[in-house]
């Protein structure tokens, strides 16, 4: 029988940078990430329309592992007012593990900085397959990354 339920992983990582400041880097300016950490994101492209637009399509190269991997996401949801954000993957190798996976973000200001909370969602191929703690932790390391350079950035 094929495995089918919804899972989640979550977690929080605070940042110097503002709130606005980290949504609008992995909205509008997604393509500077593979500046911004380069050991671990090679490449941020656009497929379908425009950067910072629901409904876009972007192709990421990244190291995950020590394996390039590709992942095609949509972006199905903006809430700028609320710095959210949702990526569903619509291609790549995370389909090859996940029936659906999504990368849910959220953005919080607090009186220092801001808290970014990821949360991965997705549904597993079969009983085999990993919870995806490994991605989780690559997208804390990217936070921080995006984090540290925005803050010497604007400092």
């Amino acid at each position: 029988m094929a495995y089918s339920q919804l899972q989640k992983v979550e977690a929080n990582v605070h940042i110097k940078a503002s709130a606005d400041q980290f949504h609008n880097v992995l909205c509008n300016r997604t393509h500077h990430i593979a500046n911004i950490f380069p050991g671990k994101v090679q490449s941020v492209e656009i497929h379908k329309g425009e950067w910072g637009t629901e409904g876009s399509v972007i192709s990421w190269n990244y190291l995950h592992e020590g394996k390039v991997c590709v992942a095609k996401e949509m972006v199905e949801g903006i809430d700028t007012k609320n710095n959210k954000m949702t990526f569903k993957v619509i291609e790549g190798d995370l389909l090859g593990h996940y029936k659906s996976f999504k990368f849910l973000l959220q953005v919080t200001p607090k009186e220092k900085g801001s808290v970014v909370n990821w949360v991965l969602e997705y549904e597993k191929q079969n009983d085999n397959t990993p919870d995806p703690y490994t991605l989780l932790e690559l997208t804390v390391e990217m936070s921080k990354e995006i984090g540290a350079y925005l803050s010497q950035d604007h400092n």
